[in-house]
């Protein structure tokens, strides 16, 4: 992650911000007063609420634990052709 002066930040918004949403990649602003901040894209935060969500949800995460399971041992559930393509919208 690029770290960088608010002031630098100030002068050259509308590329950092340009950056961020188009790149993906979020910047450090830093300030005198050691409060930084940390600017990032809205598509990036969701996805970053959701996982949050995910890992904070125990039983979800018991699901995923046992699926990784069962796919390792190649029992886990194999759907029909006919679901394939509902799924991937063939």
């Amino acid at each position: 992650m690029d770290s960088i002066s608010v002031n630098k930040f100030r002068d050259n918004l509308k590329s950092y911000v340009e950056k961020v949403v188009t790149e993906h990649i979020p910047i450090k602003v830093t300030r005198r007063s050691g409060d930084d901040f940390i600017v990032l894209s809205a598509d990036d935060w969701e996805r970053e609420q959701e996982t949050l969500y995910v890992l904070q949800n125990n039983d979800l995460m018991k699901q995923i634990a046992a699926s990784a399971v069962t796919n390792v041992k190649k029992k886990g559930y194999k759907p029909t052709s006919g679901e394939l393509d509902e799924i991937t919208g063939i």
